[in-house]
């Protein structure tokens, strides 16, 4: 199964490299380890994260593409849909089928079609417009409820703050 998965994410660096998507750029962390990836997103132009350069690792199990990769941001980032640790909390990177929670549908969690573009793009969506109904990070979910003005000034030192990064 892992040369299948090594075959398959390094037919995905390389189409990545030929046609760079907007939005996120991503490589090896290591050369020699092909499960595990740097991935930058650009915080998507009319949000709170414009202007930001949010870095993240994106670890694929050796079972890939029959189980997600976890994604985990490196840099801070304030957001009810990413736990304090930095680790995505989004439905297609959680495992395939049934939600023991009864809170998604199987098939919006995991499916095998997913690609790193496909994840990513997903991440940007979910910068765009958080999921305050399912969070990861109560707090930061509260605040964008409740105290708008706070989530805001938040968001913003994390953009200045990745910004200082570069």
């Amino acid at each position: 199964m892992t040369s299948q998965a090594c075959l398959l994410l390094q037919k995905q660096l390389k189409d990545l490299c030929k046609h760079p998507v907007d939005g996120f750029s991503a490589g090896l962390v290591d050369e020699k380890n092909i499960f595990e990836w740097s991935v930058t997103i650009i915080g998507p132009p009319d949000t709170l994260y414009e202007g930001g350069f949010f870095n993240a690792i994106m670890s694929f199990p050796q079972n890939y593409p029959n189980s997600p990769p976890t994604v985990r941001f490196t840099s801070d980032i304030w957001h009810p849909n990413v736990y304090p640790d930095g680790r995505v909390c989004i439905s297609i990177l959680h495992p395939p089928g049934d939600d023991p929670s009864g809170y998604e549908l199987a098939s919006e969690r995991w499916t095998p079609v997913h690609t790193v573009e496909s994840i990513m793009l997903s991440i940007i969506s979910m910068l765009s417009g958080p999921n305050d109904e399912s969070p990861a990070n109560v707090e930061a979910a509260k605040e964008w409820r409740e105290k708008r003005n706070e989530f805001k000034k938040k968001v913003s030192r994390c953009v200045r703050k990745s910004q200082e990064m570069l």
